[in-house]
This record gives structure tokens, C-alpha cells and sequence, in this order.
């Protein structure tokens, strides 16, 4: 090393350990992934209840929320892109501003005769902006952290994007919830917390833009063009599709939540229905507390305990008991549909049931994409994992509705009165059977997971 090249290395020594002493990571980490979970719910959680409360209808609703999974399942194809262009930290900033404004969008949108369509395109935006800012957030994290400071702050980055959870979950539909009371106009209400999340969001990137350092590294990859990036592209392409066992991965993929999928968009539509309509009748302040309180604890914990019980027994061990923990308590919300409880706690605490055991089921999933992305390209591979995940959430989430109401006519228990959502869950229940079939042919190698 030369006597200048040890003078520059001792310069961005100095440089670095004065940024981080006037920034520290404390002042954008938790506010990074914040911005980065928030948009994620209300696109994929708020945008749910909000159109049920309008009126919209739950075959329309499911469809049309279904689509806004899109961008999140084919992120990998422009991913490469943002390493092409600018830096992170300016991909970061920029999509936070159009965050914003897309949500500032809604708002004024949402009290308006053409609030469906001219919201759906603000949310198919924000849908998009939302999945690059997770592609240059991370980066950016990577790049402006060394690998110890990684590790270090890696629990904090996962309890503030589980923060932006409850609040997306549960803070927002509390509010809207009580301003719907309060004001006694549904679209009203909505529109002022979608201005709140675009004044949020506004700050957020004003903060940023002071508290987010500059590393060195953060520069559009040298030698990188749009012909290499398709190359490569291409080639991780094939290398992916060649990986042993690869369609009974993707099926895995796929199906392993089919469930949970299903579910997913009729929910919420489900606990707010009138009893008349085959619901639970429960207020938007209430779902706001049964989802983003009690279900994010018991899927936190049961997140947690899944992954002390493969880090004892590996993932092939507990496979099967985790399948079983992801589908099984889906037989809750068929018993609230049978019986219609008007016991608040009660409901509370079979949702809670249901959550814990997805939290517990799906820590076998996210760890299966770990294990099949390994090898060359591992990142890469992992992106093209997450999509088909993406996927298998995206296409069952959009006929929901449309199952709702043909299961609708039919009166299989002889029950009498509206049967749509008693009969759509028992057919969740039934498609559990395609998470047991997948378990079944999935390959994994038995030491995977264990210390």
C-alpha cells in the first residue's frame, strides 16, 4: 500500500468515525424501517376495511386489492436497476417523498365520486414506490453499516418494522375508526388519516435527509450496464430454475399458505358485517384493536417460539407440527361464523388462537426460502423466492371474494339465514389439504436449522 493510499484509508477512517458520532445509527434506523413497513400495510391491511366500509363489494374489493400485491412479486426483475442508477440513499429519499404524495393523493381523493378507481391507481403507485424503497432501504443499510454494526442493529430494524405493524394494523384503524364515530362520514374519516400518513411521510423524508449519512460505498456500481444486468439477470434466471428439486419448491412456495391466503381479504370484511349478513358486527375501532393488538402479539409470538423450536430440532423436524399450527386454527373463524358470538373477549381470544399459530407455522416458510436460496447467487435467488410467495398470496387473494359469494347460495349445514362466510372458511379448512400435500414432497436436508 502506498504512502497516499494509507493516508486516504486514515482520512475515511476519521471521516466515518465523526459521522457516526453526530449520526448515529439510532437516528434512521427506526424510522428506516418504519417508513418501510407503514406503506406495506396501508396497501395490503387498510386499503381492505377502508373499501369494505365504503360500500365496495367483497368479490370487487378482493380483486382489485388483490392486484396491489403486484409490485412486491415482480420486485426482483427491476431490483437490479436501482444498483444501475443514482445511489441508495437517493432511491431511499425519492421513494419516501412519492410515498408521500401518493398518499396525500388518496386523501383528497377518497371524498370524491371517483374515489375507487382514482385511489386504487394512488395505491398501485404507492404499491410500487413501496417495494423499491425495501430494495434501496436495505441496500442502504448494508452498505452504510460494517457487518458487526449489521448484526448489532439487525433486532432493531425487526422490532420497528413490527412497530410500523401495529400501527398500520392497529393505530390507523383505531383512528379511522373513531373518526368515522366522531365525524359520521366514512370517506371523510379515511381521507384525514391518509393526509396524517402523507404529512408522516413528508417528515420523515425531511428527517432523512439530515440523519442519513452518505457512505462512501453508496455509488451506482461501476461497469454496470443495462446489457450486464440482463445477463446476469438471465443467468440467475437459469441457475434458479436449476436448482434440484425445483418444482416441488415452487409448489411449496406457493400453496403453503393457501390458507392463510385465502383468508387474508375477508377477514375484516368478516368482523365488520352486521349479524344479519353473516358477521360478527364488530366496529372499525374493534377490529382495529383485535388485529393490530392482540393478533400482532400472538404472531409475535408465536414468530418467536418457531424459531427456538427449529433452532433445537431443524427445520425437517418440525415441519409437519408447524403445518399443522399454520392450517388447524383456521377452524376458528368457522366457529365464529357458525356461532356469531356477540363476547367481545371471546373473539379476541379465538383470533388470537389463530394468530399464534400462524406466527408459529409460517417461521417454518420464511426459513424454507433461506434454505433454497443457498448457494451461488444466494441473494438473488432468495429475491426470486419471496416473489413466488408474493404470488401465492396474490392469486387465492383475489378469487376470495368472488368463493364468498357463490359458497354464498348454498346452505350445507342447514343453518338457515346467510351462509357465505360459513361455508367460504370450511372451504379454507379444505384447502389445507394442498399444505399437506406440499409438506409431503418438499425435500430438506435434516440438519437445516439446528445450532
Amino acid at each position: 500500500m502506498t504512502k497516499l493510499d494509507k493516508n486516504d484509508k486514515i482520512e475515511h477512517t476519521q471521516d466515518c468515525a465523526i459521522e457516526k458520532r453526530v449520526r448515529s445509527p439510532w437516528a434512521w434506523i427506526p424510522s428506516l424501517y418504519i417508513a418501510e413497513g407503514l406503506p406495506y400495510f396501508a396497501v395490503n391491511v387498510l386499503t381492505v376495511l377502508m373499501y369494505t366500509n365504503l360500500g365496495i363489494g367483497l368479490a370487487e374489493m378482493a380483486f382489485y386489492t388483490g392486484w396491489l400485491y403486484l409490485p412486491w412479486v415482480i420486485k426482483p426483475f427491476w431490483s437490479p436497476f436501482v444498483d444501475l442508477i443514482k445511489t441508495k440513499r437517493t432511491w431511499t429519499l425519492a421513494m419516501q417523498l412519492l410515498i408521500a404524495v401518493a398518499m396525500g393523493a388518496v386523501g383528497v381523493l377518497l371524498p370524491t365520486s371517483m374515489f375507487f378507481a382514482g385511489t386504487l391507481i394512488c395505491f398501485w403507485l404507492m404499491a410500487f414506490f413501496s417495494a423499491t424503497h425495501d430494495i434501496a432501504a436495505d441496500g442502504y443499510y448494508m452498505l452504510e453499516l460494517d457487518s458487526h454494526e449489521q448484526a448489532a442493529y439487525v433486532g432493531v430494524r425487526s422490532t420497528f418494522y413490527r412497530i410500523a405493524s401495529v400501527i398500520g394494523q392497529g393505530g390507523l384503524v383505531i383512528m379511522a375508526g373513531r373518526l368515522e364515530t366522531g365525524l359520521g362520514n366514512v370517506p371523510m374519516a379515511w381521507s384525514i388519516v391518509f393526509l396524517t400518513l402523507s404529512v408522516f411521510f413528508l417528515g420523515v423524508f425531511m428527517w432523512h435527509l439530515w440523519a442519513m449519512p452518505k457512505p462512501r460505498g453508496d455509488k451506482p456500481t461501476p461497469g454496470v450496464t443495462p446489457k450486464t444486468i440482463m445477463r446476469d439477470f438471465a443467468m440467475t434466471f437459469v441457475t434458479f430454475f436449476s436448482k434440484p428439486h425445483i418444482w416441488s419448491a415452487l409448489t411449496f412456495m406457493l400453496l403453503y399458505r393457501l390458507p392463510e391466503a385465502l383468508c387474508v381479504k375477508l377477514v375484516q370484511p368478516f368482523l365488520k358485517a352486521p349479524m344479519a349478513e353473516g358477521g360478527l358486527g364488530l366496529s372499525t375501532t374493534e377490529i382495529g384493536f383485535v388485529n393490530g393488538t392482540v393478533g400482532v402479539v400472538a404472531l409475535l409470538a408465536g414468530g418467536i417460539l418457531g424459531g427456538i423450536a427449529i433452532s433445537r430440532g431443524g427445520l425437517k423436524r418440525w415441519l409437519w407440527p408447524m403445518a399443522l399450527s399454520l392450517t388447524l386454527p383456521c377452524v376458528f373463524y368457522c366457529v365464529l361464523a357458525m356461532l356469531q358470538p356477540d363476547n367481545f373477549m371471546f373473539i379476541c381470544a379465538a383470533i388470537g388462537i389463530e394468530q399464534f399459530g400462524y406466527g408459529f407455522g409460517f417461521t417454518a416458510f420464511m426459513l424454507y426460502l433461506i434454505y433454497f436460496s443457498r448457494g451461488e447467487s444466494q441473494t438473488s435467488h432468495y429475491a426470486f423466492c419471496t416473489a413466488f410467495m408474493a404470488l401465492g398470496m396474490m392469486l387465492p387473494g383475489m378469487a376470495a371474494g368472488w368463493l364468498h359469494d357463490v359458497m354464498a347460495s348454498h346452505d350445507f349445514f342447514g343453518m338457515g339465514g346467510p351462509q357465505g362466510y360459513v361455508n367460504f372458511f370450511w372451504l379454507v379448512m379444505l384447502s389445507c389439504v394442498a399444505t399437506f400435500a406440499v409438506c409431503m414432497k418438499v425435500k430438506i436436508d435434516s440438519e437445516f436449522g439446528k445450532k
